[in-house]
């Protein structure tokens, strides 16, 4: 006979990264009723790195749902119950259940030896988590009865109370709300106390924090004029939009803060004549080896930096500041910064010193084509020793990069221009370019992260080098 408690099976929130808290369910692709099976995708959820599909370790038949899109989950937090047994009856009979009436007890008597009334059996919802109340049901004690009894009662109001998200006696009087029903009306400035629950058993839901947090109609208007407000995801008035923090946005914020005040940031530029390197874009997009491979001056500049490092080795490193170490790397993980709808993210190419230019261009077409649908991976994103940014496809001329941490520098590449510059004595219209490097100065001073500017210059002025120097 199958049991309840080996029928269904509980999917909680993983940590898809390294020490992640918590993600918010993008969107579901599976409902109640669904046949799912062992390693289908059934949701995808955005972390702080990225936005990720998560498999079903499960054989069977979508019990519940526990949380709606948008929902921002605690690791940990089951999200999803399976059935694994469907054939054996109704879901809902075989749900285990936390607690029974204690029917074979003789009724509870007050002083005058009448029944006291019992209290409905059944499950009460769970506000601190999700699911069903380990204790769904409880007497009334009797009235000057044993310490047994007595102790019996007040555990049981100790449960309520917890349950309620309070200790002791004021538990009872607080509103019935999820925790991210609460965190939600945290956001929007809503006190519960104030809301009308619509939901089960009086729980406030998502639903009556957005109206409660509704303007009202004017007092003038007709009540039967009175149109319901479209419940808005952020909170403020006509003039202002409150954008919520979450998600990748979250992470970069936090992670840029963190890198500005921790690293002290050095940036020195360097403006030079590319006129060659654009000629040389245009033969390589001819050449039958590159064919089917996209050719841009990004992919030369990502060379031109490889080489430079291969040649200043000391500016591919990090700083342990916990073993006060300077950890020097022998491989290169190329970051590329990548602007996406949820945010700035920065994937990086395994072993990018290790390519050849057609490998090159093929893994840095592929990590921009994956940033922009979204599917970028943590692990993308994780391990990158040295990072580029393009600030030129915006018309950028350059920038002061912020590190991203861990990593010792990071390359600002502005845009390409025609201007006039000074070539074998006449002025000439030329492809001009100003890169920015920052760097690390706890680990790199300025006489290496000048080298290195110098030496990436020098490539794309005369491309050449990435043969005579490579």
């Amino acid at each position: 006979m199958t049991t309840a408690a080996s029928r269904f099976r509980e999917f909680k929130m993983p940590d898809v990264g390294e020490g992640l808290t918590e993600a918010e369910i993008l969107k579901w692709y599976v409902q109640p009723g669904d046949t799912v099976t062992d390693g289908q995708v059934v949701c995808e959820v955005e972390t702080a790195k990225a936005a990720v599909e998560l498999p079903i370790p499960y054989d069977g038949v979508v019990h519940e749902l526990r949380f709606p899109e948008g929902t921002t989950v605690d690791v940990g937090e089951v999200i999803i119950s399976v059935d694994v047994d469907p054939g054996s009856g109704p879901a809902d009979a075989a749900q285990p259940q936390t607690a029974q009436p204690a029917a074979e007890e003789p009724a509870a008597k007050d002083s005058a030896g009448s029944a006291a009334p019992a209290e409905p059996a059944g499950r009460q919802p769970v506000l601190v988590g999700y699911g069903v109340s380990e204790a769904s049901t409880k007497r009334r004690p009797r009235k000057g009865g044993t310490g047994r009894d007595q102790a019996a009662g007040q555990a049981a109001a100790a449960v309520q109370s917890e349950l309620n998200g309070h200790s002791g006696t004021a538990g009872a009087d607080r509103p019935l709300a999820k925790p991210p029903v609460r965190k939600l009306a945290k956001d929007l400035g809503v006190d519960l106390a104030s809301v009308t629950p619509t939901g089960p058993d009086g729980i406030i839901t998502r639903e009556d924090v957005h109206a409660a947090a509704a303007p009202a109609p004017a007092a003038s208007a007709p009540a039967a004029q009175a149109q319901p407000v479209a419940a808005a995801p952020v909170a403020g008035d006509a003039r202002e939009t409150r954008v919520p923090i979450k998600g990748v946005r979250k992470a970069t914020a936090a992670a840029m803060v963190g890198s500005a005040f921790t690293a002290p940031h050095v940036t020195e530029f360097v403006t030079v004549d590319v006129t060659r390197t654009m000629r040389l874009v245009e033969e390589l997009k001819a050449d039958k080896d590159m064919a089917g491979l996209r050719i841009n001056p990004l992919l030369l500049v990502a060379k031109a930096l490889l080489v430079a490092i291969r040649r200043n080795p000391g500016i591919n490193a990090s700083w342990d500041e916990a073993a006060q170490e300077i950890v020097l790397k022998h491989y290169v993980n190329l970051g590329i910064a990548a602007a996406t709808p949820r945010g700035l993210i920065v994937p990086n190419i395994k072993d990018a010193h290790a390519k050849t230019l057609p490998e090159l261009a093929a893994a840095l077409a592929e990590l921009v084509a994956t940033a922009r649908e979204g599917k970028t991976t943590p692990a993308a994103m994780q391990g990158g020793t040295v990072t580029i940014t393009n600030v030129g496809v915006f018309g950028v001329d350059t920038g002061t990069p912020i590190l991203n941490p861990g990593e010792s520098a990071i390359l600002a590449v502005g845009a390409i221009k025609l201007q006039p510059w000074v070539h074998k004595g006449k002025v000439k219209p030329r492809h001009v370019t100003t890169l920015a490097l920052s760097f690390d100065h706890r680990l790199v001073d300025g006489e290496l992260g000048s080298k290195v500017l110098a030496d990436l210059a020098a490539i794309l002025e005369q491309p050449k080098r990435l043969i005579t120097w490579a």
